[in-house]
C-alpha cells in the first residue's frame, strides 16, 4: 500500500465517518482491555479473591505510567491529524521516528528505576499487608512492557491522526488471542499465579508492537529509512506543544488516582476487589464514548488543518447527538447488569453487591461524562490543549476533595458520587470555555467602522 493517508475525514458524511472511525477504535479497546481482565478473571477464579485484589492494588501506580505515555500520544496524533489534513504527508515520517525514539528512551528509563522500587511504592499506597507479596511481584514484571507500550502507541497515535483506525484493532486482536491463551497456560495450567498473569499480557504486549511497526510499513509516508533528517527538531517542537499539556493532566490524573487509591484501600480488601473489578467494567462500558471522543478530535483536527472550520463545528454537533444516545444506552447496560459482570470475577457476594451499588450510582452520570468527552475532543482538535488539561486536572482536584470530604455522607459509595460531581464540574467548565470560543468567533467577524 503505497496511498498516503488512510481517510479522508475533510469531506463526506461526518456521523457516517465518526462512526467508521470509532468501531475499529472501541472493538480494540475492548481487546485491549481483555489483558486486564483475562488476568483478573482467571487470576480470580484460579487463585481466590486475594489474587484479584493483588492485581486491582497495581492499576492506579501502573496506570500512572501508561496514562503519560497514552496522553503524550494523544498529542502526537492531533499534530498528525492536522499535518494530515493540510496535505503535509511527508512529516509523518518523522513523527514517527523522533517520538518513537524519544517515548521508548524515556519509558526504558522509567522501567530501570522503578522495578526496584515496587514493593515501596506499593507500600507507600497502603496495599493490604496480606496482598502485597503478590501486588509487588505482578507489578516488576509488568513495568518491563513499557517501552513496547510506548512504541506502540507512537504508532497507534500517527495512524488515527492519518485516520486509520484499523490498525490497533488488528494488532490487539492478534496479542489479546495468546494473551488469554498464555494465561490459561500459565496460570491454569503451570499454577504460576499473578506472576504468570503479568507475563502472559507483557509477552502479548511485544508481539502487539511488533505487528504494529510492519503494519506501518504499509505506508509509503511511514516507512522508515536510516536518515540523520528523520529525527527533526521542528516537529518535536510542534508535537510537544500540544502534548505537554495532556501529559501534564495524564500525569496529575494518574497521581491524583493513586490518592484515590490509597483512600479506597482504606476501606478494606473486600472493597478494593468490588470497586477494582467495577472499573475493569468501566473502563469497558465507556469505550464507545472514549473513541467517539477521539474520532471527534481527529476529525476536527483534520478539518483545522483543511481550513474548515464550519465542518468541524459540524462534527461536534454530531458528536454530541450521538454521545447522547450512547451515554444513556450504556447507562441502562450497567444499572440492570453491573452487579452480575463483577460477579464473574470470583468475587464474594458481599463484593459483588458493592460492586453493583457503585454502577447504579456512576451509571446516571454517565451522559454527563460523554457530552464532556465531546467538547474535549472539539477543543484539543483544535489545539486547545492547555485549557482542556487544565480542566481536567481540577477536576481531579474536585473529585478528591469530595471524596474526603463526603465520606461520612456515602461511606465507600463516596468513590461513585465524587467522581459523578467532578464530571458536572468539567462539563460546566467545557461549556464556558466552549461559548468563549464561539464569542471570539462573531468578534472577528464584526466589521472595525
Amino acid at each position: 500500500m503505497t496511498k498516503n493517508t488512510a481517510k479522508d475525514m475533510t469531506q463526506g458524511s461526518l456521523p457516517r465517518m465518526l462512526i467508521a472511525f470509532s468501531v475499529p477504535l472501541v472493538l480494540s479497546g475492548l481487546l485491549q482491555q481483555l489483558y486486564s481482565w483475562a488476568d483478573a478473571f482467571i487470576v480470580g477464579n484460579a487463585e481466590g479473591e486475594s489474587a484479584l485484589a493483588a492485581i486491582g492494588a497495581t492499576t492506579s501506580l501502573f496506570n500512572l505510567f501508561t496514562m503519560l505515555v497514552t496522553g503524550f500520544s494523544s498529542g502526537v496524533s492531533i499534530l498528525s491529524a492536522q499535518l494530515c489534513g493540510s496535505g503535509e504527508h511527508d512529516a509523518q515520517r518523522r513523527i514517527l521516528f523522533s517520538f518513537s525514539l524519544i517515548l521508548g528512551g524515556v519509558c526504558v528509563l522509567l522501567t530501570l528505576t522503578c522495578m526496584p522500587a515496587a514493593h515501596a511504592l506499593l507500600r507507600l499506597l497502603r496495599t493490604p499487608a496480606d496482598i502485597l507479596s503478590q501486588s509487588s511481584a505482578y507489578l516488576s514484571i509488568m513495568l518491563l512492557g513499557l517501552p513496547f507500550i510506548a512504541v506502540y502507541n507512537v504508532h497507534s497515535a500517527v495512524l488515527r491522526g492519518m485516520g486509520d483506525s484499523r490498525a490497533p484493532f488488528l494488532s490487539v486482536l492478534v496479542s489479546s488471542l495468546l494473551n488469554i491463551a498464555l494465561d490459561m497456560l500459565l496460570v491454569f495450567g503451570l499454577r504460576l499465579g499473578v506472576r504468570g498473569a503479568a507475563a502472559a499480557t507483557l509477552f502479548s504486549q511485544a508481539l502487539m508492537t511488533v505487528f504494529i511497526v510492519l503494519y506501518a510499513r504499509r505506508y509509503e509516508a511511514l516507512r522508515l529509512r536510516p536518515s540523520r533528517s528523520l529525527f527533526d527538531r521542528q516537529i518535536v517542537r510542534r508535537g510537544c506543544r500540544l502534548a505537554v499539556p495532556i501529559t501534564v493532566q495524564s500525569g496529575v490524573n494518574s497521581v491524583g488516582h493513586l490518592a484515590l487509591q490509597n483512600f479506597m484501600n482504606g476501606f478494606g480488601t473486600q472493597t478494593v476487589a468490588a470497586i477494582t473489578s467495577a472499573y475493569r467494567i468501566d473502563s469497558i462500558i465507556l469505550l464507545p464514548i472514549i473513541n467517539l471522543g477521539t474520532a471527534i478530535s481527529t476529525a476536527v483536527a483534520q478539518n483545522t488543518g483543511a481550513g474548515k472550520p464550519g465542518r468541524a463545528r459540524r462534527g461536534l454537533a454530531a458528536g454530541c447527538a450521538m454521545m447522547t444516545v450512547v451515554s444513556l444506552s450504556l447507562t441502562a447496560v450497567v444499572v440492570l447488569f453491573g452487579g452480575a459482570l463483577i460477579a464473574m470475577f470470583g468475587v464474594t457476594e458481599q463484593a459483588a453487591r458493592i460492586g453493583a451499588d457503585f454502577f447504579r450510582y456512576l451509571g446516571a452520570f454517565y451522559v454527563v461524562f460523554g457530552l464532556c468527552t465531546a467538547i474535549r475532543g472539539y477543543l484539543e482538535g483544535l489545539g486547545d490543549v492547555v485549557f482542556s488539561g487544565a480542566i481536567g486536572i481540577a477536576s481531579l482536584a474536585v473529585r478528591i476533595a469530595l471524596s474526603y470530604a463526603l465520606r461520612g455522607h456515602y461511606g465507600n459509595m463516596v468513590i461513585a458520587w465524587a467522581e459523578g460531581y467532578a464530571w458536572c464540574f468539567m462539563l460546566i467548565m467545557y461549556l464556558a470555555r466552549l461559548a468563549h470560543h464561539r464569542k471570539k468567533k462573531r468578534d472577528r467577524e464584526i466589521p472595525v467602522s
